[in-house]
């Protein structure tokens, strides 16, 4: 195991990559938690892995495996505080489930584009569920690698309606 840099004011960094079925999977935290999971992406700096890594990759793959329906993992998503309430807004969403764009917005008293803006933004796909919001005609947006064939194989991996 390589220990994770430490960067400045006691700040630690770590990151994972791990194969899932929608492809190589980067897991990156920060002073013991979650802050980022990317598609694609490839083998950028050294690996660094620490305990929650190894603890989203092994709920990942528990997930990905039909064992898993919600995420306990320590979390730090970067985002502005409508992000966030967006972000903890789909966290509520179950697995299996659907929310649309507009029902979301309504809730947090916005406009169905800045939810779906926020979605994009989410830099925690899966655990934070972005691909549980769908649009009023159909899946809506997805912004990892894939696009809306992994937000549609999500979907369907949850046995979720996709409309």
């Amino acid at each position: 195991m390589t220990r994770a840099p430490r960067y400045g004011d006691n700040r630690t960094m770590g990151s994972m990559m791990i194969e899932t079925p929608l492809g190589r999977t980067r897991l990156e935290s920060e002073s013991g938690r979650l802050v980022r999971i990317s598609w694609g992406e490839p083998a950028g700096q050294e690996p660094s892995e620490d305990d929650v890594l190894r603890e989203t990759a092994a709920q990942l793959t528990a997930y990905f495996g039909g064992r898993l329906h919600s995420f306990d993992l320590p979390l730090a998503p970067a985002g502005s505080p409508f992000q966030q309430r967006v972000f903890a807004a789909m966290r509520r969403i179950a697995f299996g489930r659907t929310r649309r764009y507009g029902e979301l917005a309504a809730e947090l008293g916005s406009v169905p584009r800045a939810v779906g803006r926020a979605c994009g933004a989410n830099p925690l796909p899966i655990v934070i569920p972005c691909h549980r919001v769908v649009g009023a005609s159909g899946p809506g947006g997805f912004s990892a690698a894939g696009g809306v064939e992994d937000k549609t194989w999500l979907l369907v991996h949850e046995g979720a309606a996709l409309i």
